[in-house]
């Protein structure tokens, strides 16, 4: 049997990353897909759906390829967080995090373009924040500008700084990818990577 190409359905170079931890060869393709929620879809249903889009998309054009779609969204008492893009927005949406729980959910999907068979689930991580001052909230927004992070941080960086404590079975799953998982997923469709390593 043809050993399948891997495609990561994401350009983002977070995600890329985490992948080249797997050390197997790999493609990006970047999946043009309409990332609205629809009316009424919980946080959880939304990533599903969206991973299961990503990597579908990326998929065409492919032969025989397991394609990894991921999408991710935060939540905060039930409302999904969107990136803040200016600077006042972050300094809101940080001191609204202040004292309370942000849950992460990563959908993740691996879609088998020779047999369409798609595996799929959704991740949750939880990060608890520190009761936050607004000087160290404008200090870490100048410090490293996160305008563009859903939740006005970034836990890969100094966002570090800004919690109590994090819960979750990986912690690859925060920067957008929870590779554990995706090695079960990889496993479901006759794919290990211990015995794909680049030499």
């Amino acid at each position: 049997m043809n050993t399948p190409t891997i495609v990561l359905g994401s350009t983002s170079p977070f995600r890329k990353s985490l992948l080249e931890k797997l050390n197997i060869a790999f493609e990006c393709a970047k999946p043009n897909i309409d990332e609205t929620p629809l009316p009424d879809e919980t946080p959880q249903v939304l990533v599903e759906r969206l991973a299961k889009s990503k990597a579908q998309v990326a998929a065409n054009g492919t032969q025989n390829a397991l394609v990894i779609g991921s999408d991710q969204v935060a939540t905060c008492d039930g409302e999904i967080l969107g990136k803040p893009h200016t600077k006042e927005n972050a300094i809101k949406q940080l001191k609204k995090f202040s004292g309370k729980c942000v849950t992460f959910y990563t959908g993740l999907c691996v879609f088998n373009s020779q047999t369409s068979e798609t595996t799929s689930l959704v991740e949750p991580f939880n990060v608890y924040f520190k009761t936050l001052n607004e000087q160290d909230i404008i200090n870490y927004i100048d410090a490293e500008l996160p305008l563009n992070c859903a939740g006005s941080f970034k836990s890969e960086g100094l966002g570090i700084c800004l919690f109590e404590k994090l819960e979750g079975d990986d912690p690859n799953t925060l920067i957008g990818l929870p590779l554990i998982k995706l090695i079960q997923l990889l496993n479901e469709h006759g794919y290990n990577p211990l015995a794909h390593q680049l030499k």
